[in-house]
């Protein structure tokens, strides 16, 4: 992969990248000027922007679906009690459902 959502070399910052993913959940596929919308939940990014890194995370999605890729293996723990790796297959089911 050469861009890719969970990699290096991205200016999201771990609290972007969550603002994100909580957009997509609140803005699906149907929502009129979606891309706005998620771009102003995060702030600091346009349009353009937030609908670049949503198909960057597709990508990733496909890659790891199909076993190109492995989940990504976050250090640390999470706050909800459930694991990052859950945490993270929760996310990928709910951007199938959009």
């Amino acid at each position: 992969m050469a861009s890719s959502y969970y990699g290096s070399g991205s200016s999201w910052t771990a609290k972007q990248n969550k603002l994100f993913e909580k957009a997509l959940a609140i803005y699906d596929k149907d929502t009129p000027d979606r891309w706005h919308n998620v771009a102003k939940a995060v702030g600091n990014k346009t349009a353009e922007e937030v609908k670049r890194h949503y198909d960057r995370l597709v990508q990733d999605l496909l890659y790891i679906e199909s076993g190109q890729a492995p989940l990504p293996n976050y250090k640390g723990g999470s706050s909800n009690g459930r694991g990052i790796v859950e945490d993270q297959r929760l996310m990928m089911k709910n951007l199938r459902l959009q």
